[in-house]
């Protein structure tokens, strides 16, 4: 490990419903801020679900709870920042769980990071995704003008952070139809494989952001399983709200 690099548990949950997911983020949160475990990049899939964010409307959801529930889609209300969003199946949702008192206290700049990981993982296949003013997340630009490619929505409690970025790869855009995606009208949604017009596995997607991540924070980033993270975990007091 290069003397400036700290550790960062590298944790993939694989396909996670999400209110098991914030439970374990809330999990550690605890365990960051007990000092029990290093920073943690929290990486999953979840089956269909829309949250709401702090800064959002109930309006942006364009349809009714019955019609959700005939979708068997889920829906939250959440504690992160920014409006309404959806995730899903082909969609990497990234949860850095990090204490900035260890790098910089700073909230524009740590979503400039993640911007900044999205954005290079994006140029590794060949595409030049970009930020628009005012607007957070990664953008590509179609043929249909600006189409957000990564979202983003963070939560801090005593400079430890939670919730994060969610990287659309092959993900069913259709989904996106149901809300006014974060909360912004008039701009479209793509993925990874549509801007792309071929396939890719997720894995290898995931490759490069864990990379570009590690590379932007100067992490060294270690794989943990989850029955290790369940050890540590274990002997972590329960955590208050995140």
């Amino acid at each position: 490990m290069n003397s400036t690099e700290k550790a960062c548990w590298i944790i993939d949950q694989g396909l996670i419903p999400y209110a098991p997911a914030y439970e374990l983020q809330r999990q550690l949160v605890a365990a960051r801020k007990a000092g029990a475990i290093p920073d943690v990049l929290l990486l999953c899939q979840h089956p269909h679900v829309i949250t709401l964010g702090r800064n959002g409307t109930r309006d942006h959801l364009r349809v009714s709870d019955a019609l959700l529930q005939q979708k068997s889609i889920e829906f939250h209300c959440s504690d992160r920042g920014g409006d309404i969003t959806y995730h899903g199946p082909g969609q990497i949702v990234g949860y850095p769980i990090l204490d900035l008192t260890g790098h910089r206290r700073d909230i524009g700049c740590y979503v400039a990071q993640l911007e900044e990981t999205m954005i290079r993982a994006t140029a590794d296949f060949g595409l030049a995704a970009k930020r628009v003013p005012g607007q957070h997340g990664a953008w590509l630009d179609t043929s249909a003008g600006e189409a957000k490619l990564g979202a983003l929505g963070v939560h801090l409690s005593r400079w430890v952070t939670s919730h994060g970025f969610a990287y659309n790869v092959s993900t069913n855009l259709s989904y996106f139809d149901l809300i006014v995606p974060c909360g912004i009208d008039g701009k479209g949604v793509t993925s990874l494989e549509r801007a792309l017009g071929r396939s890719i596995a997720i894995d290898e997607v995931r490759e490069r952001l864990v990379a570009h991540f590690a590379e932007i924070f100067r992490f060294d980033a270690k794989p943990v399983s989850s029955q290790e993270l369940a050890e540590v975990l274990r002997a972590t007091p329960a955590p208050a709200a995140v």
